[in-house]
């Protein structure tokens, strides 16, 4: 039995496609035989023309359900609010443990999360690490049908000053 296992690299080409000092934490093969990555600054996804980088940040859910990885990417609107893109889907012929690992980078990524009431609804307020930078930024997702208006802005904005003092106290 060998002492120290030495894990399947991916692709070259895939490899090669990276940035320089990006740092593969997973991968795995997809039906298409296209490759998802997922490292230090996100999560690689085929796309049609060439793979696209999802930050860590940005990704909002990721299921993995028979044999099938799905991601929901948030869009951030005017450095305040989240907006879901449509869910996309890659089937995985061999998942590796990039599932896992995905799933422990999108926990990881959320630090905090509050669903407060805002101008007559509800908005979460979501804390989010961004991958080499320090501390925290604050985000928030309309719920529950809340419409984005000037007053409802204004709310959140003051909320999110709020929290982020509180989580600046709360770190020193």
């Amino acid at each position: 039995m060998a002492l120290f296992h030495r894990r399947e690299a991916p692709p070259a080409d895939a490899l090669a496609a990276l940035p320089k000092g990006e740092r593969v934490l997973s991968w795995a093969s997809a039906e298409s035989g296209a490759v998802v990555l997922a490292t230090s600054r996100g999560l690689w996804w085929p796309d049609v023309e060439s793979p696209r980088l999802i930050g860590w940040e940005h990704v909002d859910k990721a299921v993995w359900r028979e044999g099938r990885l799905t991601v929901t990417q948030a869009d951030v609107v005017d450095d305040m609010l989240l907006v879901d893109r449509a869910p996309q889907s890659v089937e995985l012929s061999v998942p590796r443990d990039l599932p896992a690992t995905v799933r422990k980078r999108v926990e990881s990524n959320v630090v905090r999360s509050e669903l407060l009431p805002v101008g007559g609804g509800l908005a979460r307020f979501v804390a989010r690490r961004i991958p080499g930078r320090d501390g925290v930024v604050w985000w928030v997702r309309l719920e529950g049908g809340l419409v984005d208006t000037e007053q409802v802005r204004a709310q959140i904005d003051a909320e999110r000053v709020a929290l982020q003092a509180q989580w600046t106290e709360a770190q020193t």
